[in-house]
């Protein structure tokens, strides 16, 4: 099994079936429009998606990242930290476990959107080297009943 590591003595694990449950909690918490537990178990039991889980020794799960790899692209579908854990580095140690699964992948470059008012997401992704590429208005739904635009971002993987 593979390990990377993370904040606050906690490492990074790959994602079972198991965890969709805690996935769909965290995600809850970070996103107007959280997806249902079935969804990930979806995901965590397709292959072609592989999921990046932080967490202790007991497996308790502070944030995960979520991808999809087809030919020589990926696409960050979610990322999500559990609002205790956020601003301690753990979404940046989950894309460098990202990054570092993806070096022993035919991927070239990664995609991802985000809200383009998740000022501290992007400022993340940019750091970690993506540029913006385009937008797609109406993108997000907000709580509000108003839309958000959402920007999205590459970077070469190699």
């Amino acid at each position: 099994m593979k390990f990377w590591m993370a904040p606050g003595g906690l490492h990074i694990e790959p994602g079972e079936t198991r965890d969709a449950g805690e996935l769909a909690r965290i995600h809850r918490q970070g996103f107007y429009r959280g997806w249902p537990m079935e969804e990930f178990a979806h995901f965590l039991a397709d292959k072609a998606t592989p999921a990046y889980i932080a967490c202790d020794a007991r497996r308790r799960i502070a944030g995960f990242a979520l991808i999809r790899t087809v030919a020589d692209e990926s696409e960050l579908l979610t990322i999500a930290v559990d609002p205790k854990w956020r601003g301690k580095g753990m979404g940046r140690a989950l894309m460098d476990a990202v990054f570092a699964d993806l070096m022993l992948s035919p991927a070239q470059r990664m995609f991802l959107e985000v809200d383009e008012q998740n000022h501290a997401a992007i400022r993340l992704y940019e750091k970690l080297g993506f540029e913006r590429i385009s937008s797609r208005k109406g993108y997000y739904s907000r709580p509000d009943g108003s839309s958000a635009t959402a920007l999205v971002m590459a970077r070469d993987l190699g």
